[in-house]
């Protein structure tokens, strides 16, 4: 299967209820070559309406947030979310939605083939590694995950919401930075790190 196939079998899911209140399936965007991938939550309304990932504000952070470490969600990044249909008021996507999708996220990971996986956010955390997880005790720290390497870190809605934890996502940021210039680009460029 490639990406473009399983973008086309997303696109017409009706495996669970969320396909009927959807505007666009979210698949997912960005370098299909990636090293780096993100994963985050669910589409919320700007990317519901645009089939784009992280659009609005949380979009708009999250791009300074990658420029600050040199990576260009275009060039260095996909990013992707647990679930591809966004929850009904931006809830958090349930059991049943999660592991209608988990197939669909997991042979993305395959077909990306990223170095380094970003989980942003308790969902996704919880999604992909623990249900039982914490964000707040795991986040900023290096986890294998099926001979991946994978960081937690706050999704940028928190830093929204609470300003406080830009430093902690600061401190992830540069510590994959560190990491993506050991395994992918020894020379990446960036200003602040």
């Amino acid at each position: 299967m490639t990406l473009k196939d399983l973008k086309s079998e997303v696109l017409s899911c009706t495996k669970c209820p969320l396909h009927k209140t959807k505007t666009n399936a979210v698949f997912g965007n960005g370098n299909p070559d990636a090293e780096l991938m993100i994963i985050a939550e669910a589409p919320g309304y700007y990317e519901d309406q645009s089939g784009v990932v992280f659009q609005g504000k949380s979009g708009k952070l999250l791009d300074k947030i990658l420029a600050a470490g040199g990576f260009d969600r275009n060039r260095h990044i996909y990013i992707s979310n647990i679930v591809k249909c966004r929850p009904p008021s931006n809830r958090a996507p349930n059991k049943i939605e999660k592991d209608a999708c988990l197939p669909y996220l997991y042979e993305q990971i395959e077909l990306i083939d990223p170095e380094i996986i970003i989980l942003l956010g308790a969902t996704a955390l919880k999604g992909l590694i623990d249900p039982y997880a914490k964000i707040t005790q795991v986040r900023g720290q290096w986890i294998n995950w099926n001979g991946r390497l994978v960081i937690p870190t706050f999704h940028p809605s928190a830093l929204l919401r609470n300003p406080d934890l830009k430093r902690p996502v600061w401190e992830d940021i540069k510590k994959i930075v560190a990491k993506y210039r050991e395994l992918v680009d020894p020379e990446h460029y960036s200003v602040y790190c």
